[in-house]
């Protein structure tokens, strides 16, 4: 029983096996497909079909507020899940599935709404509720790093796990322009999916009880003062994922407006392939190799740069090839990227008993970025030197980001 107490809390030393990888991968491609399936395809369509003026300035409303919940639910959510003790029949279960399980059911209904939404109203609070459940899920399925994965083997697995950011758009994006062809299914086949997806992960995987263990109070806050790397940290994922929002967000009104590009649908389509393709080649490579070298900050840095040549090229040059060529340098350096700095970020947590909220932490970066993202964005493009200013941001943005993680002093 003593075992039972301490381990959801223990440093994990056992390396994780292939099948566990495996679960936690179809897991995360279920989450990311229902939230940017939606942010890139189907919430762009549906404004549109809407018929209503301005539709960048309604799409940057809609994921903005989106955005600003998932700042909130994310810590929120992780630091309930730190604390949870669910009892059924007198038996303890883990902290962590039940919330998980919660997040998928509530990010499913959400997608239903989002299928039969008559008017903008309507969008925008079924992406809302979307974004309580789907962020539930982020923040719990991004502890299971850090609760049972040693830090040797957390480049290789984050590589794993990052590579679902991109898998689960083109899987969505294939399945919402091929299979079907029309929001309302295409909100439909994405429910289904994450269903699908992560039931395996919370059925089959251990999820290990607080028992009698003490853990501090309920408490959202973080001193960051006294955590100096881990504000770095935060701010290194903050600015990285808002130069990812500001070059990607508008990419089917950028293929349409400034390429010309005659079927846009199916050119976002193309560069969302590409983008995949430039990941899947670097995700899993860049965290073995970060974990060979023992280093991770270098890889962070290149992986900024990278990033920043390809949203350059989309400034200075908007034409079909140069958008393929700097889609898949684009994927290349978020695949090292995501693979690294989420090995990183689990380096640098303040405490065990706080792992999730502590993430969850760390999560308000992208989903604050994803709201800033449109407000920058939007009047960039509309009033202030379009997607050649747009880009620019982008890249300066990212590389900012990139460099601020050179300031983490206990991670090489």
């Amino acid at each position: 029983m003593a075992l039972t107490r301490t381990a959801a809390l223990a440093e994990p030393v056992v390396p994780v096996r292939r099948a566990w990888i495996g679960l936690l991968f179809a897991a995360n491609l279920g989450l990311w497909m229902a939230l940017y399936t939606p942010l890139q395809v189907l919430l762009p369509e549906q404004i549109e079909d809407l018929g209503v003026g301005h539709k960048e300035i309604w799409l940057g409303i809609v994921t903005g507020i989106g955005a600003l919940i998932a700042v909130v639910v994310n810590p929120l959510a992780g630091a309930l899940s730190d604390r949870t003790r669910p009892r059924i029949l007198g038996r303890e279960y883990g902290r962590r599935h039940i919330w998980t399980a919660g997040g998928a059911l509530l990010g499913c209904v959400s997608l239903l709404v989002l299928a039969v939404a008559p008017n903008l109203f309507w969008v925008t609070v079924g992406w809302g509720a979307a974004n309580i459940g789907l962020n539930i899920m982020l923040a719990t399925l991004t502890a299971a790093v850090p609760d049972r994965v040693p830090v040797a083997q957390r480049g290789l697995v984050s590589g794993w796990i990052g590579m679902p950011v991109a898998l689960g758009l083109v899987l969505g994006a294939v399945l919402v322009t091929t299979v079907v062809t029309t929001p309302p299914p295409g909100y439909l086949v994405v429910a289904v999916g994450l269903l699908l997806l992560v039931a395996p992960f919370v059925l089959r995987t251990p999820d290990d009880p607080l028992g009698d263990v003490a853990v501090p109070r309920f408490n959202v806050k973080l001193d960051l003062r006294g955590n100096p790397d881990f504000a770095w940290a935060w701010i290194t994922r903050f600015l990285v994922m808002l130069g990812n929002a500001l070059g990607t967000l508008y990419l089917l009104y950028f293929l349409t407006d400034a390429v010309k590009l005659h079927d846009p649908d199916t050119g976002l389509l193309y560069l969302i392939l590409l983008y995949t393709v430039g990941m899947i080649g670097t995700a899993m490579l860049g965290g073995w190799l970060s974990d060979r070298a023992g280093k991770r900050k270098i890889f962070v840095i290149w992986s900024g740069v990278l990033i920043a040549i390809a949203a350059t090229l989309l400034g200075i040059w908007p034409t079909w090839p140069v958008a393929m060529v700097a889609s898949v340098l684009f994927g290349a350096g978020f695949g090292v990227y995501l693979a690294v700095d989420t090995a990183l970020v689990t380096q640098v947590l303040p405490a065990a008993a706080d792992r999730a909220k502590d993430l969850g932490v760390i999560n308000i970066a992208p989903s604050a970025s994803q709201a800033l993202g449109p407000v920058l964005a939007a009047p960039v493009v509309a009033y202030l030197g379009g997607y050649p200013t747009l880009f620019a941001l982008t890249a300066l943005t990212t590389l900012a980001g990139a460099l601020a993680v050179v300031k983490i002093r206990s991670v090489p």
